[in-house]
């Protein structure tokens, strides 16, 4: 058994969440739940950022205190996993009276190292990123991520000494050419440390919503550097207790690319300062855009994710943004885009190949899956390609080619729906009752190894296929057929179980010829109705 660490960053809770959030979130849930297939010991942390300038002027321009104003907020952001049907391990909060302690201790040991000290500061201030620039940082003047023009500040703050860390550093990227994923990623991150790092300001004079630092209650630490400090805080005190030993390293911090440098520079710099070990991997996804232009709460273009997954369900949501979007890349989204992608693969690809095959089981052969293959169903034309997917998909997932996996796994799909051609069991129902079994049998066979398949990306609809296959009579119900689907109930929609009990089909099970005997199949409703609008 494996060690599996996974974070995504922790949102900022300014204002409400954006599909871009659910987008990260959901992502990783996809790797955290293939890990646990594989039986590995597997922590998934999400959470939320709620100190800094942004959230003190949000609160006051709703007529709240800061924590008013985050406590209200941070319920969306716990509905965005919730919606999504993330199986999170821990939602941490900044404001956690448990992560505050860390934070100054983690601090205090940076200052006890002699890599804190206090001086003044004059630059150029962009509260939308709380981030210094250089004029040469700044695009037509404006910040880069932002479009809104910084401003210029001056105070006196603690400093940490990164520059000292620069060696280290470049060392560290040199060791290990896999830190930062995607390739292009890498280099741009280890391209921020051959320019030459400079100390940066880690406190605040100005702002009192914020950690104090411990040697200095008249200022607030650093809005980034408190963030930061998250991944490890929470194994500290979440679930009640100490799994730092356990866990750390982080195996992936799974991240947007607009706050790489953060996660790629000052963060392994801070954990060399505390003396604690760096994370192996950052994975860092392209943005979401609508139009072409990334989504941001600061430009006002965001897309809103709970419509969506309201009215067609969290898979079919999970599903797109893998299929749509090359994973690691940037790409477009849409609402037209979603409907298309859901009628062309999930209703017809995969929902009809569902409906089509258990329809046939119980017309032909009273719902009883015939034993229509030899032990192990080695003889079928399938085998080679299933197992072939199943390898292919596996070392995808363990490399967080996520999208390249699904690609792979919905090529044995239309491999499926390609087989029912070519047998034509409707023909074979009337001229070959023993060539009929053997279809069955395979299409059936090649649903149950979808269902180990699937999982990751569409945990429902997997749980729910593996019930109408009769492979899980506990779980599963024509709710959460239609939950899965999208389909309205009338009921709230609630969150797939965090399933790490036996609900979670095993990667064990993913090899071609495991279908056990007797199974009596059940078809219901399609799993994903056809958007007719």
């Amino acid at each position: 058994m494996g060690r599996f660490y996974i974070t995504t960053p922790i949102y900022y809770v300014n204002d409400v969440p954006h599909i871009g959030h659910a987008y990260t979130t959901a992502a990783a849930d996809v790797a955290a739940r293939f890990h646990r297939q594989l039986g590995d010991d597997v922590f998934f942390l999400t959470g939320t950022d709620e100190h800094g300038t942004k959230v003190e002027q949000a609160a006051v321009a709703r007529g709240l205190s800061p924590k008013e104003h985050v406590d209200e907020v941070v319920e969306k952001f716990k509905e965005v996993a919730a919606k999504v049907g993330a199986s999170n391990d821990f939602f941490i909060r900044t404001t956690d009276p448990e992560h505050e302690q860390f934070v100054q201790s983690f601090v205090q040991r940076c200052y006890d190292s002699g890599d804190v000290y206090k001086s003044s500061y004059s630059g150029l201030y962009c509260p939308a990123c709380e981030a210094y620039y250089t004029e040469e940082n700044l695009v037509d003047g404006l910040c880069p991520d932002h479009g809104t023009a910084p401003v210029h500040m001056e105070e006196e703050n603690y400093f940490f000494r990164l520059s000292a860390y620069e060696e280290r550093l470049l060392a560290h990227y040199r060791r290990h050419p896999d830190f930062v994923r995607p390739r292009h990623r890498y280099n741009e991150a280890l391209s921020f440390i051959e320019q030459g790092l400079e100390d940066i300001s880690i406190s605040r004079a100005t702002l009192k919503w914020g950690i104090a630092v411990p040697w200095d209650a008249s200022q607030v630490i650093y809005v980034w550097v408190d963030a930061l400090i998250n991944y490890l805080s929470a194994l500290h005190y979440a679930p009640g207790e100490d799994l730092v030993h356990r866990f750390w390293p982080a195996t992936y911090h799974l991240m947007a690319q607009d706050i790489l440098k953060f996660h790629g520079v000052i963060w392994p710099a801070l954990l060399m300062s505390a003396g604690y070990a760096l994370p192996e991997h950052l994975f860092i996804h392209g943005y979401l855009k609508l139009g072409g232009e990334k989504m941001s709460k600061t430009r006002g273009n965001v897309m809103d994710p709970f419509p969506l997954i309201e009215r067609y369900g969290a898979d079919p949501f999970r599903f797109y943004c893998l299929r749509e979007v090359s994973f690691g890349q940037d790409g477009v989204v849409s609402e037209e885009g979603f409907k298309a992608r859901y009628n062309s693969e999930l209703a017809n690809e995969l929902g009809n190949l569902v409906s089509r095959t258990l329809a046939m089981v119980e017309r032909y052969r009273e719902g009883i899956v015939p034993a229509g293959r030899s032990a192990g169903g080695m003889d079928s034309p399938l085998a080679p390609e299933a197992d072939q997917t199943a390898v292919r998909a596996q070392e995808q997932l363990e490399d967080m080619d996520l999208s390249g996996a699904l690609e792979t796994v919905w090529g044995f799909v239309r491999r499926l729906n390609r087989y029912v051609e070519e047998q034509a069991p409707w023909k074979q129902a009337k001229e070959a009752p023993r060539a009929l079994d053997a279809t069955l049998w395979d299409l059936v066979e090649g649903l149950r190894l979808l269902s180990v398949l699937l999982y990751p990306f569409v945990p429902q609809t997997a749980l729910v296929l593996r019930k109408r296959l009769g492979l899980d009579r506990s779980t599963g119900s024509e709710q959460e057929t239609a939950q899965a689907a999208g389909e309205s109930t009338g009921m709230p929609r609630a969150a797939e179980p965090r399933g790490r009990e036996g609900d979670v089909p095993s990667w064990q099970e993913a090899r071609w010829g495991l279908l056990p005997e007797g199974l009596r199949v059940a078809n219901g409703k399609p799993l994903f109705p056809r958007i007719q609008e």
